[in-house]
C-alpha cells in the first residue's frame, strides 16, 4: 500500500530517484515509526509523513517525522552526532556518493521563560539550533549563526543588566494565548515572513503571557548550538543564559508583540 510520504527535492537529490520512488511506493518505508521530532508514534499509511535525511561526514540516516512536526528536509550533522542519533532514530542507513554535498540545515530549538532584568520580569524566548548554522553558499565548516543574526540587527550581549534594544520589523506572533512564530521583514518589503514557526502552537505560562501583554514585547536571546541546552527550570535557564553571555556567545533584541 502506498505510504503518505513527503520526499522533498533536496532529499531526493541525496538518495536518488530510484530510492525515492521506492519509498513513495511503500517498498522501503516503515508503516509505523517514532517521529524524529516529537518522539511519538506515527503511521505512514494513515497520516502525512516527512522523510528527514540526517547526513554526517561519512554516513547518512533516513528518518521519519509527522509532516505537522517537520517538513521533508536534509539536516547536516557531525559524524559523532549522527552515530548518537542512530540510537534514537528509527531509520535506515543510506549510502551516499562521496562527492555529494548537502546544504547545511538545523532545527531551531525555542524555549520560553521569564527573565528578571533590573528588578522586573520580562517574557523571553531562547533560541538555540540543533547544529551549526553555515552561511548560505559557504562550503567550509564553522558556525555563522550569531554573525548572521548580528547582520539582521541583533546585539551581542555580555551580561543581562538591561533590556536589549527593540529590533523593528521583527515580531513575536501570539494567537489565542499560544506562541506561533517569530516573524522577520520580507526581502520584498511586503508582509513579514516566519523566521521560526512552531510545528504546532506552543503553550506559554499565564505569567509569561501576562508579562508579554504588559510590555508588548518579547526578549529574544540566541546562542550557538551547545551554549545553553534544554533547561528544565527558569533558574537553570537564566544561569545558562548568563554563562553564554559571559562567554561571548549570546545576541539579543526586544521584539514587538504581534497578537494577544
Amino acid at each position: 500500500m502506498p505510504r503518505l510520504l513527503d520526499v522533498s527535492d533536496e532529499v531526493r537529490a541525496e538518495i536518488g530517484d530510484e530510492e525515492a520512488d521506492r519509498l513513495l511506493a511503500g517498498d522501503n518505508a516503515p508503516g509505523s515509526y517514532d517521529c524524529t521530532s516529537c518522539r511519538t508514534p506515527g503511521d505512514s499509511e494513515a497520516e502525512r509523513t516527512s522523510t528527514v535525511l540526517f547526513i554526517g561526514d561519512e554516513t547518512a540516516v533516513l528518518a521519519f517525522a509527522h509532516a505537522t512536526c517537520l517538513p521533508s528536509q536534509v539536516v547536516q550533522v557531525t559524524e559523532e552526532q549522527l552515530q548518537g542519533a542512530v540510537r534514537s532514530i528509527t531509520g535506515d542507513t543510506v549510502d551516499l556518493e562521496p562527492d555529494k554535498v548537502a546544504p547545511e540545515q538545523a532545527v531551531l530549538g525555542v524555549t520560553s521563560g521569564l527573565v528578571l532584568i533590573a528588578g522586573e520580569l520580562h517574557p523571553a524566548l531562547v533560541v538555540e539550533p540543533t547544529g551549526p548554522i553555515v552561511r548560505p553558499g559557504a562550503t567550509g565548516a564553522g558556525d555563522d549563526f550569531l554573525p548572521l543574526l548580528i547582520e539582521q540587527g541583533f546585539m551581542p550581549v555580555t551580561e543581562l543588566s538591561e533590556v536589549p534594544p527593540v529590533l523593528h520589523g521583527w515580531s513575536v506572533l501570539l494567537a489565542m494565548g499560544q506562541l506561533h512564530a517569530v516573524l522577520q521583514p520580507s526581502a520584498g518589503g511586503g508582509q513579514p515572513v516566519a523566521w521560526w514557526q512552531a510545528h504546532q502552537p506552543l503553550q506559554v505560562t499565564e505569567g509569561w503571557r501576562a508579562a508579554a501583554n504588559k510590555h508588548q514585547q518579547v526578549l529574544m536571546f540566541a546562542a550557538p548550538v551547545g551554549s545553553i541546552g534544554r533547561q528544565p527550570r527558569e533558574d537553570l535557564l537564566r544561569g545558562a543564559i548568563d554563562k553564554a553571555a559571559a562567554n561571548g556567545k549570546l545576541v539579543a533584541s526586544a521584539l514587538p508583540l504581534a497578537g494577544t
